[in-house]
C-alpha cells in the first residue's frame, strides 16, 4: 500500500467527519413525498462531492422516481473496472422523541457519529469518496477504472433501479461490483459478507362489515376481522417455528456441513446477543442455531398490525377491517415470485367465508450468495486485513439487497460486500450511528481494495 495515501487519510480524519455532517444534514427521506426536494438535494450534494474527489462525467440521470447519480474515472486501460453501488436516501425518523440528538444534526458522542443515514448508507458511501480522493490527491490517478451509481429509492424498494440497470447495460459494464451497505459481525471483528437473504413483502386486508359496529349490539352475530386475522397469522408457523405454507421449503438450498462448521467458528455469544436486544428468551426454527436462523434460513414475520380502536381509554367496537403487513426472508434457491404465489394461495385457502380478503404484493428481491474462493472476495479480505489489522471472518447476513442479484443476472457481475457497520448501529431506528474508527479504517481499507482488485487477473 502506498504509505503517502495512508498518511493523507490519517491526516484528514477530522475534515472527513465535518464534511460528512453536511450530507447527513439533508433529510433525504424517500418514503415521504414532502421530502422529494431534499432527496434531490442529497443527490446533487453527492454529485458535487464525486466531482471534488476526482471523478468525471458526473451527472444526475432522471428516472420515473428519484435520480440516479453517476460518475466515472476510466484512466487505467487494461486494469479491472469497479462498479460501486450505494444509496443516498434514508429512512423516516419516527419516533422523533426517542432521538438523543436531532436526526439531521450529526453529533459525535464517544467516538461515534449519530444521525439518520450515518451507517445506512451515507457514511459508508462517503468513505469511498474519501478513498478515491486520497488516491487522486497523492498520485493523480486510481489503480483501477471506477464507476459509481447511487440511487435514491433503496429505502422504498428500489422500484426504478432494475429498469435503470437494464436500460444502461453498456454504461455499467465492469468486472466487479463493490457495495458498502452491510455490517461487520461485531465490534473489533471485521467481516466479509458472502450471502444475503431475499425478500417477499405483502399486505393482507380483511373486511367483515361495511362499517364498525357496536360490540354489544352485534357481538356474536358477525365475524371480527381482527380476531380472524390473528387466527390466520397463527396458521403461518407451527410451534417449532417451521413455516406451514405448502411448498415453501421445496427450493431451499440446505446448509452444508462445511457451512455449519463455519457458523460455529463465529465469535457469537448467545447470552450477550439476547441481553443486547432485550429478549427474555430466543426463538426460531427447531434444529438450527441462532446464527443460522438469523442469516441462512428462511423466515415468516409479521411487520405490522392495524385494526379497531387503538386510542386511550375504551371503545366497545367491532372493527370493520383488519390489516397486517408481513414479510418472508428467502434463501438460495427460493424465488420471490414463486413464494408469492404460494403465499397468496395459502392465504385464500385459510380465509373463512365470513370476511373478504385482499392480498397486495409490496416488493421483494432474490437471495444471493458468492463463492468464497472468488478472487475479488479474496482481494477484499486482504484489503480489510490491511485496513483493520486483522483478517476478516466470513459471514452471511439476514437482510436483503435485491440489486446484488440484479447485477449478477443482468450484467453478469460478481459482487463484493464491503461494509463497516456494527450490529448496534440502529439502522432504521432512532439514534442511528456509525463508529468513527470503523469509518476511518474503512477509508484505508477501501483505498487498499482498489489496489488489490487492480492486481486480480481479468
Amino acid at each position: 500500500m502506498n504509505t503517502q495515501i495512508v498518511d493523507f487519510i490519517n491526516t484528514n480524519r477530522d475534515r472527513y467527519v465535518e464534511e460528512l455532517k453536511g450530507w447527513l444534514a439533508i433529510p433525504s427521506i424517500s418514503a415521504l413525498p414532502e421530502h422529494v426536494g431534499d432527496v434531490r438535494r442529497a443527490a446533487e450534494w453527492a454529485a458535487s462531492e464525486m466531482t471534488r474527489a476526482g471523478l468525471g462525467n458526473v451527472r444526475l440521470i432522471d428516472t420515473p422516481g428519484n435520480p440516479v447519480v453517476y460518475g466515472e474515472w476510466l484512466g487505467a486501460p487494461g486494469a479491472p473496472t469497479i462498479l460501486y453501488y450505494g444509496h443516498y436516501d434514508v429512512q423516516p425518523v419516527d419516533p422523533l422523541d426517542l432521538w438523543q440528538s436531532p436526526p439531521f444534526e450529526a453529533t459525535v458522542r464517544e467516538g461515534e457519529i449519530y444521525a439518520r443515514g450515518a451507517s445506512d448508507d451515507k457514511g459508508q458511501v462517503f468513505m469511498h469518496f474519501k478513498a478515491i480522493e486520497a488516491h487522486m490527491k497523492q498520485t493523480g490517478r486510481l489503480p483501477v477504472n471506477f464507476k459509481v451509481i447511487l440511487e435514491g429509492e433503496e429505502e422504498v424498494g428500489s422500484r426504478n433501479l432494475d429498469p435503470f440497470i437494464r436500460a444502461h447495460k453498456d454504461l455499467l459494464q465492469a468486472d466487479v461490483v463493490v457495495i458498502s451497505d452491510t455490517g461487520m459481525f461485531d465490534r473489533n471483528v471485521p467481516s466479509l459478507c458472502y450471502g444475503l437473504r431475499g425478500l417477499s413483502y405483502f399486505q393482507i386486508d380483511l373486511r367483515g362489515t361495511s362499517t364498525d359496529l357496536h360490540s354489544g349490539t352485534y357481538g356474536g352475530a358477525v365475524a371480527n376481522p381482527a380476531f380472524v386475522l390473528a387466527q390466520m397469522l397463527a396458521q403461518m408457523k407451527d410451534r417449532g417455528g417451521r413455516i406451514k405454507i405448502p411448498g415453501f421449503y421445496d427450493d431451499v438450498r440446505p446448509l452444508s456441513e462445511a457451512e455449519r462448521e463455519e457458523f460455529k467458528k463465529l465469535p457469537f455469544n448467545e447470552k450477550q446477543y439476547r441481553k443486547a436486544i432485550g429478549a427474555p428468551r430466543l426463538f426460531g426454527e427447531t434444529g438450527y442455531s441462532t446464527m443460522e436462523r438469523a442469516s441462512a434460513r428462511p423466515t415468516f414475520e409479521v411487520n405490522g398490525l392495524l385494526s379497531g380502536f387503538t386510542g386511550e381509554g375504551a371503545k366497545t367496537v367491532l372493527p370493520a377491517v383488519a390489516m397486517a403487513k408481513v414479510s418472508m426472508r428467502l434463501v438460495p434457491n427460493q424465488d420471490p415470485e414463486k413464494i408469492g404465489d404460494l403465499f397468496e394461495a395459502y392465504v385464500k385457502k385459510i380465509t373463512p367465508k365470513t370476511v373478504e380478503v385482499k392480498v397486495t404484493r409490496m416488493h421483494g428481491g432474490k437471495p444471493w450468495m458468492a463463492s468464497l474462493d472468488n478472487p475479488y472476495v479474496q482481494a477484499a479480505g486482504r484489503a480489510i486485513q490491511t485496513g483493520f489489522g486483522q483478517a476478516p471472518v466470513f459471514m452471511r447476513e439476514g437482510g436483503s439487497i435485491p440489486v446484488v442479484a440484479t447485477f449478477q443476472e443482468v450484467l453478469g457481475l460478481p459482487s463484493v460486500l464491503f461494509g463497516v457497520g456494527l450490529p448496534d448501529d440502529r439502522i432504521h431506528a432512532p439514534n442511528e450511528k456509525l463508529d468513527l474508527a470503523n469509518f476511518h479504517n474503512g477509508i484505508i481499507a477501501s483505498a487498499v481494495l482498489y489496489e488489490e482488485i487492480a492486481a486480480v487477473q481479468r
